[in-house]
């Protein structure tokens, strides 16, 4: 039942949707996203970037916490996932639906900031709820605002805590032998742990561990490339040929639309461009202008899925594991796939680097999806039960390290599809206020060096 509403909601007018609104958006604000990326990276890594603030958390800190919920099992699990189900040039459409995404991060996130509240404790909270009420008014605003939360709570629970606690489970399983539910109390445990302590703890976690997990693996990933280099150009050869080429597979353009079905979907899976989840975690920042904000989160989908979720499917692809069957005769796919490709270069090594990068990765997003679904949450709730649902979503956690990955994976992609029709909605009503803003003096001026 869950495989066939999956589905039902990632047909072509998801994908048209989700791509379609990038574009606009794109094409609308003139490629800015793209003619000053140079500018958004240097503020995302600069100095000033990292200053904690007494308002808020610093926007380093907003963007290590929205990479967090996004750098997860997407960037291994799901690469992998998207390449045997949709072939290699799955991979384009990837980096594709991130390419454009960045302009949809981009407004979600200076729509959040701008559109922010305090909450109960006086603290900066945001997200496409907000926006939703200032661009429909706010009884209209405020239908369309709880129809984002309560599908953002279930992405939260799906996409946040049981599928990544499932990766944790079955990557410690079969890499040490270690029984699956005494995983999943473990990770539930520490998640609580962190969780409890709020946004400033969970960006510190962030800040501390995404940084060094996401350079050890490029470096991991980088070496499995330049070990099979002799491949590497027809491998890119064959991922384009797939992408575009009516002939690239079997059924003709049936081949190429199932790329983009799995490239979109697993790319929206692991950046998640278009969800509105990206604006809740920079609405916590002690920033005053939005645009440099909206610059700075929109650098999320380009380290997520244009860098890490490249050199997974590179990786892949150029080791000449794609296409590799098991001893029943069904294709390698998941993690597996991943672990063939590294250990061509690292030897039985790789098996445990893949293990304990899934581990790592799917943990910082545990932490980082809790907040994004706590302040859901609380929107629904006026505020009240924090401590149920923190409580809640480790339970989740516990509870999604035993089940079948299959279930898991259709769950948090029907999330992800529900979430995605509210959020555009406000893009495109608010993309006029988004165009005026980008275009304003002050930014202008701040990157006229470019």
């Amino acid at each position: 039942m869950l495989h066939a509403v999956n589905e039902l909601l990632w047909g072509p007018g998801t994908l048209a949707l989700l791509l379609g609104t990038g574009v606009f958006l794109t094409l609308r604000m003139r490629l800015l996203p793209w003619r000053r990326l140079g500018y958004a990276l240097r503020s995302a890594l600069g100095r000033e970037a990292r200053q904690p603030g007494k308002d808020g958390v610093s926007p380093f800190s907003a963007l290590m916490t929205a990479l967090a919920a996004s750098i997860g099992t997407g960037n291994i699990v799901g690469v992998a996932t998207a390449l045997v189900a949709g072939g290699p040039g799955a991979l384009v459409w990837m980096e594709l639906s991130a390419l454009f995404g960045m302009a949809t991060i981009f407004s979600e996130s200076l729509l959040a900031v701008r559109y922010r509240r305090r909450d109960r404790q006086g603290q900066w909270v945001g997200g496409p709820m907000y926006v939703l009420e200032a661009a429909f008014e706010r009884r209209n605003g405020g239908m369309l605002g709880t129809v984002f939360a309560l599908f953002a709570v279930g992405a939260s629970l799906g996409i946040g805590s049981m599928t990544q606690s499932n990766s944790i489970a079955g990557a410690l399983a079969s890499a040490f032998g270690l029984p699956v539910w005494t995983v999943g109390a473990v990770t539930a445990g520490l998640a609580l742990v962190i969780i409890l302590g709020g946004i400033r703890s969970i960006s510190k976690v962030a800040a501390a561990l995404v940084p060094v997990m996401g350079a050890v693996y490029l470096a991991a990933g980088l070496a499995v490339i330049f070990g099979n280099l002799a491949n590497l150009p027809g491998s890119v050869a064959e991922i384009f040929r797939c992408a575009f080429s009516p002939r690239a597979a079997a059924g003709g353009a049936a081949g190429w639309m199932t790329a983009a079905r799995w490239g979109v979907a697993r790319g929206v899976f692991s950046n998640e461009a278009g969800l509105g989840s990206a604006g809740i975690a920079a609405s916590a920042v002690d920033c005053a202008d939005p645009v440099r904000q909206g610059y700075i989160s929109m650098t999320g989908a380009f380290f997520d899925t244009i860098v890490i979720c490249t050199v997974t499917g590179l990786a892949i692809c150029c080791s000449g594991v794609l296409g590799t069957v098991d001893s029943a005769g069904l294709p390698v796919d998941g993690a597996a796939l991943t672990i063939l490709a590294f250990q061509t270069v690292l030897g039985p090594w790789g098996a445990r680097f893949v293990s304990l990068s899934i581990v790592l990765f799917a943990f910082a997003t545990i932490v980082g999806w809790e907040y994004q679904g706590e302040v859901t949450f609380t929107y629904l709730s006026r505020g009240r039960g924090r401590l149920l649902y923190r409580v809640a979503y480790a339970l989740a956690a516990f509870l999604g390290a035993g089940l079948e990955l299959g279930t898991v994976f259709a769950f948090a992609d029907i999330c992800n599809a529900l979430m995605c029709g509210p959020n555009l909605l406000c893009l495109a009503a608010m993309s006029g206020e988004v165009c005026r803003a980008i275009r304003g003096k002050n930014t202008e001026k701040a990157v006229k060096f470019l």
